[in-house]
């Protein structure tokens, strides 16, 4: 396993993502993953898991503080009304006196930066959160986050071989921030190009493994896999055995040339 050091904060670079995993399925999962070597976890407010993810690292014989756990506050609960609040039902569902990871899920266009970012430092300075970040931000509200301030270290963000982030993942550089890419395997559609496949072949590795080579190769990224089948979870882990060439990560950075991304929900900011 590879750490990633950003400010004061140590994060396993790969991930296990639960978005769309129900109760049953999150649990089964989480509990495999960090019996497969897993210590980070990713959740969310959004994807009504937190009590299935919470109870599988209680029950595990991984100790707590041994587990990088993330979760994220809906765009519904960014006003001042309400954060805090469900940051704390978070915490319930989730068993824990704190997470190491609060995110802003998604921005809300009705919330102002200035507003949700203070409650998120407010979080941290309640002990909610050891750290805190965003997601789904772009350049131009990264300004607003930053302006306030708040010592975020990541912005979690849809990316893989076929969307070209580089104007994103050269911001988030220059400021001393991360990139925890979503969707790092394009949602499956990584299997079957042929660039991946040929490059996979020489290493006796498929092309989701070198997918997840590529974005771990790459400074300061970290990523996120999410599977429903323990199989799958098995091999996302098993990356950190070989390295891509630099003719072969040259091949795979053309692939960006595509720019397809699959998550642009109606409430997306304009994205860079």
């Amino acid at each position: 396993m590879k750490d990633i050091q950003i400010k004061d904060a140590t994060i396993p670079a790969l991930g296990f993502g639960t978005y769309q995993l129900e109760e049953e399925t999150a649990h089964e999962l989480v509990t495999a993953a960090l019996a497969t070597g897993y210590r980070h976890i990713d959740t969310a407010q959004m994807y009504r898991n937190e009590e299935a993810v919470g109870a599988a690292i209680k029950e595990a014989t991984v100790a707590r503080e041994e587990v990088f756990l993330t979760t994220k506050v809906l765009p519904s609960n960014l006003a001042k009304k309400t954060f805090l609040l469900s940051v704390e039902e978070s915490l319930q569902k989730l068993k824990t006196d704190y997470v190491d990871l609060l995110l802003i899920h998604w921005p809300n266009a009705e919330v102002p930066v200035e507003e949700y970012t203070g409650e998120l430092v407010k979080a941290q300075e309640k002990g909610y959160a050891k750290h805190i970040g965003v997601s789904n931000h772009t350049t131009a509200l990264l300004d607003k986050v930053l302006a306030t301030g708040a010592n975020i270290i990541t912005n979690q963000v849809e990316y893989h071989p076929f969307l070209n982030q580089d104007k994103l993942y050269h911001y988030l550089r220059a400021h001393d921030l991360t990139l925890t890419a979503y969707s790092p395997i394009a949602q499956g559609k990584v299997m079957g190009n042929a660039t991946l496949k040929s490059i996979g072949e020489k290493h006796g590795k498929n092309e989701v493994q070198i997918a997840l080579r590529w974005l771990l190769q790459q400074d300061g990224v970290l990523a996120i896999p999410r599977s429903s089948k323990e199989s799958h979870m098995r091999s996302n882990f098993d990356v950190f055995d070989f390295e891509l060439t630099p003719g072969e990560v040259q091949q795979i950075d053309r692939l960006k040339q595509e720019n397809t991304r699959l998550v642009h929900p109606a409430w997306a900011p304009a994205w860079d």
